[in-house]
């Protein structure tokens, strides 16, 4: 077995590479950027090595760079991690010439299925159903529009070594893809130094559905079960499940055997992903071949009990593997939610900072299920604008899918994130969409459901007394603090009242609070009562309580005359008074937003690349404004309505901060 190994990658999959290694005994070498010098993977390994600036193309993915390091460290063999070098044929053959092993498929393997354009052919001459496309290199944007009508509206665009979202637009006319092909190529070259592009048919209401294969150069492979992962966004996987459940038992074993018989068709080693979009009859069509471990196997590896690094490690070590298909079950039930360094009110425009408090829940047990976190960063680091914005993946296990669910409900409410804007709201939201309860959706899920983009959630009347009888019962335990110590202060006891009014959302409810030693009764109004136990104490920021025997778990901040709550999705002030001041703060005029409308203002941390429009150009809705990169992704700014450009207070090559003024409009 190998005795050291480098990992070519940072963040949370280094991290997750450096924990299978150091349960193998093997010894483990990072490599870190200037923006990493302080990253966590760094301080899990053995050793480290700085590679060179923040961008990747300056360093994580020079390969000259990464082979010094082997050479100063004698490193035996390499982990790619996902993204990055993971598909770089070029890579595999330099660790090849040095004599040192690649923790991933040969190089032949790689040219074959990662690249995404000859893949797709040597699919089709497999007599694999493919979705319809171009294949071949496109030239320049008209090329592309050409192609695209032959092909028919809508279209996808696709980075040709592209993965994890980045060089993938949609187009549905030809402005779109004109303007989508240029954007695909700029994104391509940044992230995978390539910029291919390729079109194919974008097929409407499908799911994605994909087969995680493993294979030995002994002539095995094996499938283990399928993942569910429709749930995106911008291309970009948000929450992905295993299994699915939309497929049976007789189409589960049909999409894996057609991916292992793809896999030996090219010689194929190691762990990897066979990509199907699903229709509505169960129809599979290949998409695409990963040619590394995915982002998402948390999930296979939790209904399976298989570690797949450890495989991965075994396999490039020329061990047989130990499985057969018939050992390979399905255990349970996982869901995997990630966690981005996303603002999803802002339309999950990306989100950079320090973490001032990043407590995930605790790993292991949690009511009925289990919790798995893997994660790269650490409360004090910073979230840099030059990665993917995954910060975390919050996994979650169950019996069945229920129990699962609720597991990864619990295990939301009580991730404590703070310094940035993240997208856990959101993806506690989709945990109780009935859409995604019952199983029944596809990739457009959030375009189809939230339109107009995430403007946080409004609990049903159930969620929202359930809330304001945890928060009265809460306000009264720091009232009772409060007067304590104003007892000793002025030698007397202040009275705190039984009758209080809670305010949260839509809501106004005025209740009473009968307390006894283990807990309290908090009455409504119209009589209904909710009995509250917990151990809540002033300043805990993470509250667990009991609603009537149910689980309410909480993020509290303190707030003037309330708290702060977050849970199920929903972000909150609640506001606990007296119901004298309750009377008063009706009364009290609600404070104007400033008039912003005649600005552009930067809506993320980035880098100003692009600025289209002059002083006195006149604009159109929906026109292109400008172009600001910030995590690896061009995000293009429009006008939302006509007008004429007064003035222009960046250009490119600015470093912008959240709401700049870009632009002012007559």
């Amino acid at each position: 077995m190998f005795k050291k190994i480098l990992i070519a990658n940072r963040g949370e999959i280094a991290c997750r590479v450096i924990k299978t290694a150091r349960a193998m005994g093997i010894k483990t070498v990072a490599v870190y950027s200037d923006a990493d010098k302080n990253a966590l993977h760094v301080e899990m390994a053995d050793e480290a090595v700085h590679i060179g600036p923040p961008q990747a193309n300056q360093s994580y993915i020079v390969i000259d760079k990464i082979m010094d390091a082997i050479r100063q460290t004698g490193a035996e063999a390499v982990h790619p991690g996902y993204g990055f070098l993971s598909e770089n044929p070029k890579f595999a053959e330099a660790l090849e010439k040095e004599g040192v092993a690649f923790i991933g498929p040969p190089k032949k393997a790689i040219e074959a299925m990662g690249d995404k354009i000859t893949s797709k052919k040597i699919a089709q001459e497999a007599g694999v159903s493919t979705v319809p496309g171009y294949m071949g290199l496109i030239e320049d944007a008209e090329e592309a529009v050409k192609i695209s009508n032959d092909i028919g509206y809508p279209v996808m665009i696709k980075a040709s070594a592209g993965g994890g979202g980045k060089g993938m637009r949609i187009a549905w006319n030809d402005d779109e893809a004109r303007e989508g092909f240029q954007s695909s190529k700029n994104e391509a070259a940044s992230s995978f130094g390539d910029d291919r592009i390729f079109i194919e048919k974008f097929v409407t209401q499908p799911r994605h559905i994909e087969i995680q294969v493993l294979a030995d150069s002994h002539g095995n492979c094996l499938y283990l079960n399928e993942r569910e992962c429709s749930i995106q966004r911008r291309n970009q996987k948000v929450v992905e499940e295993a299994p699915s459940p939309f497929l049976d038992e007789a189409t589960r074993k049909a999409m894996g055997e057609q991916s292992c018989a793809l896999a030996q068709a090219v010689g194929y080693t190691s762990a990897g992903t066979v990509e199907f979009i699903v229709d509505g009859d169960k129809n599979f069509y290949f998409l695409e071949m990963n040619t590394r471990l995915q982002v998402e196997h948390p999930v296979t590896e939790l209904i399976t009990g298989i570690d797949l690094v450890e495989q991965m490690i075994r396999v490039a070590n020329g061990e047989e593997l130990a499985l057969k298909q018939s050992d390979i079950g399905i255990n349970g039930w996982a869901i995997e939610n990630r966690l981005y360094a996303e603002d999803p009110y802002r339309g999950f425009l990306p989100s950079i900072g320090r973490l001032t408090r990043y407590r995930p829940p605790t790993e292991g047990p949690m009511g009925d299920g289990i919790v798995r976190n893997d994660t790269g960063v650490f409360e004090g680091g910073e979230i840099s604008m030059y990665y993917d914005p995954m910060i975390a993946k919050l996994c979650t296990w169950g019996k069945d899918r229920a129990t699962a669910i609720e597991t990864m409900r619990n295990a939301l409410d009580s991730f404590e994130v703070e310094g940035i804007g993240h997208n856990l709201p959101f993806v506690a939201a989709v945990m109780d969409h009935p859409k995604f309860i019952s199983g029944d959706m596809t990739t457009a899920f959030i375009e189809e459901e939230y339109p107009g983009g995430f403007d946080g959630v409004t609990l049903g009347e159930e969620g929202q007394r359930r809330v304001a009888a945890a928060a009265a019962a809460m306000n009264r335990v720091a009232e009772i603090r409060r007067a304590r110590i104003s007892g000793t202060l002025d030698n007397h006891e202040r009275h705190v009242g039984d009758n209080w009014n809670v305010a949260l959302q839509d809501a106004d409810f005025d209740v009473t609070i009968a307390a006894d030693h283990d807990g309290a009764t908090v009455r409504f109004a119209d009589g209904a009562e909710h009995r509250i136990t917990g151990d809540w104490t002033p300043g805990d920021q993470l509250a667990w309580m009991q609603v009537d025997g149910a689980p309410l778990v909480m993020k509290v901040g303190k707030i003037s005359g309330g708290f702060r709550i977050r849970t199920r999705g929903a972000d909150m002030k609640v506001h606990v008074r007296t119901p004298r001041q309750a009377e008063l703060a009706r009364l009290m005029p609600v404070k104007e937003a400033p008039d912003t409308s005649k600005m552009l203002l930067c809506p993320m941390p980035g880098l100003l690349v692009k600025v289209n429009v002059a002083e006195g150009d006149e604009v159109q809705e929906g026109q292109a404004l400008c172009t600001v990169e910030a995590m690896k992704m061009e995000n293009i700014l429009r006008a939302e309505r006509r007008g004429v450009v007064s003035k222009v207070n960046a250009g490119p090559g600015d470093s912008l901060a959240v709401d700049d003024v870009i632009l002012e409009f007559e």
